[in-house]
């Protein structure tokens, strides 16, 4: 009997290049000449705005007078009042291309910036009907020849790679978002050379994170074949990657194997694929208690597999295979991973407390990734099993 034939829709973003392997610096000037900007603002965080020759300082040396502004606010999550202040800024500088330079925060909110400038948004009030989960009360348009980005990664979260801009609300603690094709970078840049001033424990956790874009997006209910492909491939170059970095911080080799599977790994997610209950427990864990992504990643994704197993034990098998991991399962698989980086991997390590459970339960349900898991969530409880997973830590079997 013939198999009937693979379908599917493979999404493509609106990203014209990306650079690897080259000097950020300079290949971020010879984007800009290429596209012909004159007027060039960087959008980066604090700590990089504190080295003395960090990747900002490259880009912004080797783009000379092109460079017209520099906004060096962005915090954690990208809230809205810092979103407002960096479009403000670009606005007033006149800038016809915007460069992000850090790690996901830095370049969702560049991305969010993109959105301000399009519609002239400049309080933060005034980004609200743009802003949803689900259907925007007002949808985001681009106008004729819009404003655009490039992006420089200093982290692994591959937020070079999605046209969804997350932002934070910080009245409400929630992670809302922007979407529209173009707000994907134009370019994106990896260099691995400009990883090598971010922290450790930051970098190792963002690559965690990749490896949940990598499972959930295979994992996904919707994820067709062509996902699959990507997230399989990245997370086989990130298992591998990520402990070679640990025993070798210096290694540019392994940090630019990372890069690739950051990106192979977010293209499973960004092409078709979706992801699950990790990453929308994730963005509660993250706008409710200022918790990174990646640690949210390192303490919710081997969770999420034990409790998705009775569901999809053959998707999670392709992981392990992916992985070459001796270990009976999957969720044993990452829990291992983790464990062996030094990251944290449970909800106590990361300074939660057991009351804190049942209002992480009911906000983590309002998230959509938590309703498209791949074993369906439909009640508070059910989060909540999760959660006690995570709070002492997945246990091997």
């Amino acid at each position: 009997m013939s198999q009937a034939p693979m379908r599917g829709v493979y999404k493509i973003q609106a990203q014209e290049r990306i650079v690897f392997g080259e000097p950020a610096g300079e290949a971020v000037a010879a984007e800009v000449q290429r596209l012909g900007a004159k007027r060039v603002f960087l959008v980066s965080s604090a700590s990089l705005a504190r080295l003395d020759d960090g990747p900002l300082q490259q880009v912004q040396r080797t783009l000379a007078e092109r460079c017209v502004g520099v906004f060096t606010a962005m915090r954690a999550h990208s809230p809205r009042e810092d979103v407002i202040a960096a479009a403000n800024a670009a606005r007033a500088a006149r800038a016809d291309l915007l460069v992000a330079v850090g790690g996901g925060s830095s370049i969702d909110g560049t991305k969010a910036v993109l959105a301000c400038l399009w519609h002239g948004l400049d309080t933060p009030e005034a980004m609200a009907p743009f802003l949803a989960e689900g259907t925007a009360a007002q949808p985001l348009e681009a106008p004729p020849n819009p404003i655009r980005m490039l992006s420089v990664s200093t982290t692994l979260s591959a937020a070079d790679f999605t046209s969804r801009a997350g932002v934070t609300d910080t009245a409400t603690r929630a992670k809302q978002g922007f979407g529209h094709a173009l707000l994907v970078p134009q370019v994106a840049v990896l260099d691995p050379q400009a990883t090598l001033h971010t922290p450790l424990p930051l970098l190792l956790s963002s690559g965690i994170r990749a490896v949940d874009h990598a499972v959930e997006s295979h994992c996904a209910p919707r994820a067709h074949t062509m996902a699959s492909m990507h997230a399989l491939e990245g997370l086989r170059l990130l298992s591998r990657a990520l402990p070679a970095i640990h025993r070798d911080s210096a290694s540019l080799a392994a940090r630019t194997e990372a890069q690739l599977g950051m990106w192979q790994a977010m293209w499973g997610s960004s092409t078709g694929g979706g992801t699950g209950a990790s990453h929308g427990i994730g963005y509660a864990l993250g706008a409710g208690f200022d918790i990174p992504h990646g640690e949210t990643s390192c303490v919710m994704l081997a969770p999420v597999l034990r409790f998705n197993e009775p569901a999809n034990a053959d998707r999670q098998a392709a992981l392990l295979k992916a992985m070459e991991s001796p270990l009976p399962t999957a969720a044993d698989a990452i829990a291992a991973l983790v464990r062996g980086l030094g990251l944290p991997t449970s909800l106590q390590a990361l300074g939660l407390k057991r009351e804190h459970l049942d209002g992480l339960a009911r906000r983590s349900l309002a998230y959509p990734p938590v309703r498209a898991n791949p074993r369906p969530i439909r009640s508070e409880s059910e989060v909540r099993e999760i959660l006690e997973l995570a709070w002492q830590g997945l246990a091997p079997r």
